[in-house]
């Protein structure tokens, strides 16, 4: 039961006033990462490894190539031997081992990537020779003329050149891709270390709420956007997405569908009860069972946001609770409950924030007087400026989960008045949009990877000063989501020697 006197389980005391004081986004991002630790480290067979973090090095344990290897179609020589016609002795193809060694004024056909005989020093390339008249036909081929000469090791791969014994494959805490399963396949790698991905459950809180994707609704009820939204986010991010469905506004029934979810998840996810109201339970509820680290943020949507830790069974537990209007719950998933969950997966804080980049306003935005905001917005690449384009996606009120169709990035908005076209504002990738967005760069200087601050705008008359000494360089992004990110960025030429 409550604790007034109303004596309705699903009614908190009214509070005029929140107890929690409002706190800056950066600030709460760091305590939450503050909060949270490496998930238990378990055995991955390599070929499954995607998406996971290593928890230790990858080392070689043999040497690649592990045989002199052609890095051409030829004729593998003794390159003192120079120019001249010489027999054919052997074909050798990849796959094949050498029957022989090569003696002086012998050569053998070679294939790319084949193993070069002992003997043979060099590999004259096929363009660099011609066939002996009745030698036209590979299978009839008994002698060839090389017409270039070549210096010894020339066209050979030594043993070990791309990969040597004991070196490192894959750092610890670096996280799995397609490049690296091919490196580990490679190297004969069957088995890592790496820390298990998080189970994350998504509870709606509610008795408004129904399911959605079931049809029309009844007078009063609305459709749960929000789960379906945020199990999907957090399966695009690498997590195990748990349904937990919609508990209804009664204490009782809350506080056990929390408890038992708490059992089989790392992370709880509510959305809804977190303001003011008095069918708002949440926030009490996490005050009786464990300990509420914030419970309001200085941002712009998604103020009442709390997050709370649980012990259970000897586990500390992350909770979650966010607003239910749905841009606040999609806005705040991304900016705190992301970086949580790479740290869970093993990544070291310095690489669990989101990225950022500046881009140009296409229009003017008004500004909030009290609080920044994080605006979503469309970042496209503008290949003749060399910048990132930044437009609104509409109407930004909390509800409208228009707002967020079309959304790549979310632009850091301070308080204030206005900003106008041309200036360019700090922009929060969103990497659910972009593949990883590791490779996200700007034309102008990218911030250090944290969280928003009041200053990241620039003017039109205050442009971000680029370095004198740069050169430009192309880059290409291409992740598991069917979006393609290109552009340029200025490096220092300081940073290449």
């Amino acid at each position: 039961m409550c604790d007034c006197e109303c004596g309705d389980e699903g009614v908190s005391p009214t509070r005029r006033e929140s107890a929690y004081d409002m706190i800056r986004v950066d600030a709460a991002v760091e305590l939450v990462l503050q909060q949270t630790q490496p998930l238990e480290v378990v055995a991955v067979q390599a070929h499954e490894a995607d998406g996971f973090v290593l928890a230790e090095p990858v080392l070689s344990v043999e040497p690649l190539p592990p045989f002199r290897a052609s890095i051409m179609d030829g004729y593998a020589v003794v390159a003192a031997d120079g120019v001249g016609t010489f027999p054919v002795v052997e074909r050798i193809a990849a796959g094949d081992m050498p029957s022989s060694a090569l003696k002086h004024g012998q050569v053998s056909y070679i294939t790319t990537g084949s193993p070069v005989p002992d003997g043979a020093d060099a590999v004259v390339k096929i363009e660099d020779t011609s066939s002996v008249e009745g030698s036209e036909k590979p299978e009839r081929e008994t002698a060839v003329n090389i017409l270039k000469t070549v210096k010894a090791g020339q066209n050979i791969r030594p043993i070990g050149s791309d990969i040597s014994p004991g070196e490192v494959l894959v750092d610890a805490h670096e996280l799995v891709s397609p490049a690296e399963i091919g490196l580990m396949a490679t190297a004969g790698i069957t088995e890592v270390q790496a820390h298990r991905k998080p189970v994350v459950g998504v509870l709606s809180t509610g008795s408004e709420l129904v399911e959605a994707f079931q049809g029309t609704t009844t007078p009063g009820k609305i459709r749960d956007s929000n789960r379906p939204m945020l199990l999907a986010l957090l399966s695009s991010w690498g997590a195990t997405a748990v349904n937990l469905g919609v508990c209804s506004d009664k204490k009782q029934a809350l506080k056990d569908t929390i408890l038992k979810a708490l059992e089989k998840v790392d992370v709880l996810i509510t959305s809804g009860g977190v303001s003011m109201g008095e069918h708002d339970l949440i926030k009490p509820l996490l005050e009786e069972m464990g300990s509420v680290h914030f419970g309001r943020l200085l941002m712009k949507p998604g103020k009442p946001t709390t997050f709370a830790t649980l012990d259970v069974q000897g586990k500390k537990k992350l909770v979650f609770a966010l607003p239910g209007n749905p841009v606040s719950s999609f806005t705040t998933c991304h900016l705190l409950v992301h970086p949580a969950l790479k740290r869970l997966r093993g990544l070291p804080i310095s690489k669990c924030h989101h990225t950022k980049v500046y881009a140009t306003l296409t229009h003017p935005i008004k500004l909030d007087a009290e609080r920044p905001e994080f605006h979503r917005t469309n970042l496209v690449w503008d290949s003749k400026q060399h910048k990132f384009l930044a437009t609104s996606t509409g109407r930004q009120i909390s509800s409208r989960l228009l707002s967020c169709r079309h959304a790549n990035a979310l632009l850091c908005l301070p308080t204030g008045t206005e900003v106008r076209d041309g200036d360019a504002v700090a922009a929060l990738v969103l990497e659910s949009s972009f593949g990883n967005a590791t490779g996200v760069v700007s034309a102008t200087p990218i911030l250090n990877q944290s969280a928003v601050s009041s200053t990241h705008v620039h003017t039109t008359n205050e442009k971000p000063s680029v370095p004198k000494k740069v050169f430009r360089a192309g880059l290409l992004t291409v992740r598991a989501s069917d979006h393609l990110l290109v552009g340029t960025v200025d490096i220092d030429a300081r940073l290449c020697c």
